[in-house]
């Protein structure tokens, strides 16, 4: 074989690999929402009614009261997809339905990068998913966290009174994925976000 022949070749083989590494690149960056899409269709990990709703506590919080005859076990769960650390500050917390908990998670970026990544909800039983109100969690945004960074950030829930009487333990899992966006900063005062979320609550 000439060598302008073996120089044509090498160069269509040099043409493929790349196109190959940017489609698996580019597979990598719409992994979540491929993965939300699929959930969705599915009916599993998906956000709550009140998740798609309430950012923040930006909307307008219904009023409940607490109910002191029951009291259901809330267990938090926390898998990670990637090299960082990722879990809850506690494995479980009883509650009472319409009481409001804060329970903090805690991450660190353990890579000598900066990355990017949001956690996805699920919860166990599916029943209980519609009545598992959120009012602050890290999962409402992407997040950006510098090499080493370590945080602590809460989850501000109550259970709806309505939840039905045979359900008495709740899981709460997050899967932790990195992503392609540049996310927003982490927030720098965790316990500020909650005192602000507890205000707004107001009622609850």
């Amino acid at each position: 074989m000439s060598n302008p022949r073996r120089a044509a070749d090498n160069r269509r083989m040099v043409a493929k690999l790349a196109v190959v590494a940017l489609a698996m690149f580019g597979f990598g960056y719409a992994l979540v929402p491929i993965y939300k899409h699929i959930c969705e269709a599915l009916g599993i990990n998906v956000l709550s009614l009140s998740e798609r709703t309430v950012n923040g506590a930006s909307s307008p919080t219904k009023n409940t009261q607490i109910d002191p005859s029951r009291t259901i076990t809330v267990e938090f769960d926390a898998n990670a997809r990637g090299p960082w650390e990722f879990h809850p500050a506690k494995r479980s917390v009883d509650v009472h339905p319409g009481e409001l908990v804060t329970v903090m998670y805690e991450f660190r970026n353990v890579q000598n990068r900066e990355m990017s990544a949001q956690a996805i909800p699920s919860y166990a039983p599916k029943q209980a998913t519609a009545h598992f109100n959120k009012l602050e969690c890290f999962c409402f945004n992407e997040y950006r966290l510098q090499p080493g960074e370590s945080k602590q950030w809460p989850v501000v829930f109550y259970i709806d009174p309505k939840l039905p009487k045979d359900v008495r333990t709740i899981t709460l899992s997050y899967t932790f994925f990195e992503v392609g966006g540049k996310g927003v900063a982490s927030p720098a005062n965790a316990s500020a976000a909650t005192s602000a979320v507890a205000k707004a609550a107001g009622a609850v």
